[in-house]
């Protein structure tokens, strides 16, 4: 029998078993539950008038009832002093080790929403709930008044209705998010595109050694307003090759459509097109796969493969070092694109200078060749073979 709850029925069978001198798990094996739920079931809802514990349906049903009635008070609004005990430690202000205030920063009052992004935030002591609530037990070991769980402080600052804390100490948080995240939906991911077929360690062989040119690794980086720059980087080479990823037509005049194309010119389509232009003008033998991380902004992977047969792989989560050539790049195109700054006014010419500077750069890997010429020699072996077989 599933269910946490139990019936007047079952209640009269643990009453009956207990006056047999039945044990718990063999109550627990007849009922159909977990002994833990039996067990917890004659703690709670048995009487104590005697030295030992009666167990009684009657009394027991009264008790499960009682505590089931809603709606209840909440623990912070019956209790003045574990209320003020609480709010100090999650919003108090900051002080010298002497006792005297530190001002802080001057902050904008909050606007319930998640903490200000790229601007000053309130200075407050910022205790965690489950600090707050095993300090209790330190600071009040002999009051059990004095006790209360981490959930219950959450549940104050996020549900209205709980009362007792100001809903705006939410910013307080280390988070400082203005509605809760269960973590069941933190793990959900868009991750369907990747399947095993195209996990990273499908890929050849050949394309870890680095011995064959035509595999490259890709990625974005981002800027503000969500513009972004799409790289792509030969793992043999090192030759860069920049995608232009412009605003699309109705970007900050329209209202998002959705499951519409990404007007900010990062979707999905966008970048599987870029790719598509950039990559086609090579030889078919350097453009064997391509690695990039879990990015939605590649979910056409399987269209890509078709328009371009170039092998899609993914990388595994949190693991940049798969990618690395790619990651290594793409922070040297920060001194070019630093962080924070509109990506989307540069145009695919001046994309394509910066690539030139790159490319063009001697690299201690290469024996410090350029990219360009690392990249030429391996075109011209190419193109001469494939002349020699066509003689």
């Amino acid at each position: 029998m599933s269910g946490r709850y139990l019936s007047f029925a079952e209640r009269e069978e643990i009453a009956l078993c207990r006056a047999r001198k039945v044990g718990v798990r063999e109550i627990a094996r007849r009922l159909g539950r977990a002994p833990s739920t039996i067990s917890r079931e004659i703690r709670r809802n048995g009487s104590t008038r005697t030295y030992d514990v009666e167990y009684r349906a009657t009394v027991a049903q009264w008790h499960a009832e009682r505590r089931a009635r809603r709606p209840k008070m909440a623990k912070l609004a019956a209790n003045q002093q574990l209320r003020e005990y609480v709010q100090p430690r999650l919003a108090g202000q900051v002080r010298h080790p002497d006792g005297t205030l530190v001002a802080g920063p001057q902050t904008a009052p909050w606007k319930g929403r998640n903490k200000p992004h790229r601007q000053d935030r309130r200075w407050t002591t910022s205790w965690s709930p489950e600090q707050v609530s095993h300090r209790l037990k330190v600071d009040f070991p002999e009051d059990d008044t004095m006790r209360i769980s981490h959930e219950a402080i959450y549940q104050a600052l996020f549900i209205q209705g709980r009362g007792a804390l100001k809903r705006e100490l939410v910013a307080c948080l280390r988070t400082g998010r203005a509605l809760r995240v269960p973590r069941a939906r933190a793990r959900q991911k868009a991750v369907g595109h990747v399947t095993p077929e195209v996990l990273i360690s499908a890929r050849p062989a050949e394309a870890e050694d680095r011995a064959v040119p035509g595999h490259w690794e890709g990625d974005l980086i981002i800027g503000t307003g969500r513009s972004a720059i799409g790289t792509l980087v030969e793992r043999t080479t090192r030759f860069t090759l920049l995608l232009h990823l412009p605003r699309m037509e109705g970007y900050g005049t329209q209202e998002r459509v959705k499951n519409g194309p990404a007007l900010a010119g990062r979707g999905a389509e966008a970048v599987r097109d870029a790719i598509t232009k950039e990559i086609t003008g090579l030889p078919e033998q350097l453009r064997r796969s391509l690695t990039w991380d879990r990015g939605t902004e590649l979910a056409q992977h399987a269209q890509l493969r078709i328009d371009t047969g170039l092998l899609v792989y993914f990388a595994d989560p949190h693991s940049p070092w798969q990618r690395g050539t790619n990651e290594n790049t793409n922070g040297l195109l920060r001194q070019y694109f630093p962080k924070g700054t509109d990506l989307s006014r540069w145009d695919a010419e001046e994309l394509a200078a910066v690539a030139f500077a790159l490319n063009t750069r001697p690299r201690k890997t290469l024996g410090w060749k350029t990219p360009a010429e690392a990249f030429s020699e391996h075109l011209n072996l190419l193109l001469n073979s494939s002349v020699a077989t066509t003689l």
